[in-house]
């Protein structure tokens, strides 16, 4: 997480409208009762928010930062399935009536959210029929991101899917500069770190980004938007069709 965006998040007042795009789409009676169990945390590079076949405690509300679900293989070889940032929820199993997964959840992009026992949460979510249409729409958008992700490794080349995983990182931080480290990158794009560095090479060659020590700097997001595969803007409008536009940048 930069300074930037560490001081905004703990700048934030109470009377300030949530930074996570969720709570922000609940009924004001459904945020109020949420909001006296809601602790602010920070969310450090690798830390785990829950693990794969283990009860999950809590559920998260990411303001900065993205978690990564990761499917582990019985090899060890483990593979990111999807990300999630402020858009959403890290407990989906909760939303859908469960308490487990066989995918884990950790912290890839250092930031900042909200966390709340699941427990505590799925009674809310149970009196609430407002609470459960929001979850359930950002399930189906995420179910969106996780199919168009699978297509995309398939169809596009590792520089235009890199474009695409920068934009999605750029639009869950508040800053132009964030971590993101050779190993997440590799694990998103699913290619060797050498692949990563050609790719991140070429953008920053072009004046795109700057890419330096695991720390990326958007430089030219217009750029990056046109070079992306379609696939960015796709799950983008699913997300917004679904949730609602946020603010633009």
């Amino acid at each position: 997480m930069t300074a930037r965006s560490s001081k905004a998040v703990a700048n934030r007042k109470a009377t300030d409208p949530p930074a996570n795009r969720l709570l922000g789409l609940l009924p004001r009676a459904d945020y109020a009762r949420l909001r006296p169990h809601l602790h602010r945390i920070p969310l450090e590079y690798r830390q785990s928010l829950y693990r794969a076949n283990k009860p999950i405690e809590f559920v998260y509300f990411i303001e900065t930062g993205v978690g990564s679900l990761v499917n582990t293989m019985a090899n060890g070889q483990a593979a990111e399935v999807g990300t999630i940032g402020n858009e959403g929820l890290v407990g989906l199993p909760i939303v859908l009536g469960d308490n487990r997964a066989p995918t884990s959840v950790y912290v890839q992009v250092p930031g900042a959210g909200l966390r709340m026992k699941a427990a505590l949460f799925g009674k809310e979510l149970a009196r609430s029929a407002s609470m459960r249409t929001v979850m359930l729409h950002y399930a189906h958008a995420f179910f969106n991101q996780v199919a168009q992700s699978a297509a995309c490794n398939h169809f596009h080349p590792i520089d235009q899917r890199c474009c695409r995983w920068l934009l999605m990182t750029h639009d869950r931080m508040q800053s132009d500069e964030f971590l993101l480290t050779q190993e997440f990158l590799a694990m998103m794009l699913g290619v060797q770190r050498t692949g990563v560095t050609a790719a991140a090479g070429a953008l920053q060659r072009a004046g795109l980004i700057r890419y330096k020590y695991g720390t990326v700097t958007i430089i030219d997001r217009r750029a990056l938007v046109r070079r992306s595969c379609e696939c960015y803007g796709v799950s983008k409008k699913e997300f917004d069709r679904l949730l609602g536009s946020p603010a633009t940048r």
